[in-house]
């Protein structure tokens, strides 16, 4: 009997978990793996909760497309914040996290065998969505700073492609993608009849006054462009998975299928938070990003010590660093690199395989995520591996 089928077949498992359980398994470990932030949602929202949900019908399904109040909230958002404008063109939807709303506009403008082109390094859970549902991701290499190839995305181009995917600020690698090239990447799709799916889930956190762009609010973007946005980064609400995409309105009918199916409305008690914790803003957040951007700093130099084993862009975004080491031997197994620095030195990272950077003979990538600890933690994590990084390269054969 088959026990799964063929799509999942084509999916790598996650190796979040793995790396997860290496911290279990090694008490007193220092994780620089994890891509969230160390703070919570305001206190005040949460304690606001039980009054918020004394309401008997909130207890009913909600509306498809997400609480009224919360979509207009994120409306009014978008307006000030991102130059995005919606009525009548555009739509916004609430979602149980913006994985999902990813997963949602797969579905609701792909085929099995359509194509979606992901710059690489690209976000994991991406490439293995557009597996889940039958397409094909066609990875595109980047610069060598992790800024956008224009050219090289236009090549890539198909008469199957249906979307580039950009993320910017960027996972894994930080980068900021200038107001140009996501200009020109929205164009270049407008040109082709192919959508532009813009990932913006860290877009308050930019550093050395880089500012973030959303390409959704360039002069009819409107008609081709999709725009993720997440609750989880910005306001620390990671488990309560609120996330909201803004779409053509020719897709609602789509969208609603797909919300439909598989989620019916986002939880009720997550939107509430929402809506209570957009309250206080980004004035809020910034002084957290400021924070982040000593952490950064103090990373940045701690990493410096690896001398000529390293090479890593300072980009300006996110709170992650892509680190470049030295190849690793043919014969090693892929996690041995980090199981090795759980193992000895308490501390582990993020492997570049599970980003699309496969060939390990070359170079082994690895992502580190300064935003999840404390900053002491954060500069002891750093330590443990610079020294855990001179000591692999010291004692293995490359």
């Amino acid at each position: 009997m088959k026990r799964f089928s063929n799509r999942l077949r084509a999916v790598d498992a996650p190796v979040m978990p793995a790396i997860a359980a290496l911290v279990r398994d090694n008490p007193g470990t220092i994780s620089l793996g994890q891509g969230v932030v160390n703070y919570g949602p305001p206190a005040q929202a949460i304690a606001a909760l039980p009054g918020l949900m004394g309401e008997v019908g909130l207890n009913k399904y909600q509306a498809i497309i997400g609480y009224p109040a919360l979509v207009a909230a994120f409306t009014q958002k978008l307006a000030d914040e991102n130059n995005i404008h919606c009525g009548s063109e555009s739509v916004v939807m609430v979602t149980a996290g913006s994985n999902m709303a990813f997963l949602n506009c797969l579905l609701a403008v792909g085929d099995p065998g359509d194509e979606f082109i992901l710059p690489t390094p690209y976000y994991f859970n991406q490439e293995m969505a557009i597996r889940m549902v039958g397409c094909v991701p066609v990875p595109v290499s980047v610069n060598d700073d992790w800024s956008l190839n224009v050219e090289a995305l236009a090549a890539a181009i198909t008469p199957r492609t249906r979307a580039i995917v950009t993320v910017s600020p960027n996972n894994p690698t930080g980068a900021v993608y200038s107001k140009e090239s996501l200009s020109a990447v929205n164009a270049l799709c407008a040109s082709k009849d192919i959508y532009h799916f813009s990932d913006e889930a860290y877009e308050y956190f930019t550093f050395e006054g880089v500012e973030h762009f959303s390409p959704g609010s360039l002069p009819g973007a409107h008609r081709h462009t999709i725009s993720f946005y997440s609750m989880s980064k910005n306001y620390g609400m990671a488990s309560w998975r609120i996330g909201y995409v803004v779409f053509p309105s020719d897709l609602l009918d789509a969208m609603n299928k797909v919300q439909d199916t598989n989620l019916i409305c986002a939880p009720v008690v997550s939107q509430l938070l929402a809506l209570e914790t957009l309250k206080y803003g980004r004035a809020w957040v910034q002084p957290k990003v400021e924070a982040l951007a000593v952490v950064r700093k103090n990373v940045y130099e701690r990493l410096e010590a690896l001398g000529e084993l390293v090479q890593f862009p300072k980009t300006q975004g996110a709170f992650y660093v892509l680190l470049k080491l030295p190849g690793l031997a043919a014969d090693i197994e892929r996690l041995a690199f980090n199981r090795a620095m759980a193992q000895k030195h308490k501390v582990v990272s993020v492997p570049g395989f599970t980003f699309g950077l496969i060939d390990t003979l070359q170079a082994n990538y690895q992502r580190l995520s300064y935003g999840a600890l404390e900053s002491a933690t954060v500069d002891q994590g750093v330590a443990r591996y610079v020294t855990a990084v001179k000591d692999w390269y010291k004692h293995t054969r490359v």
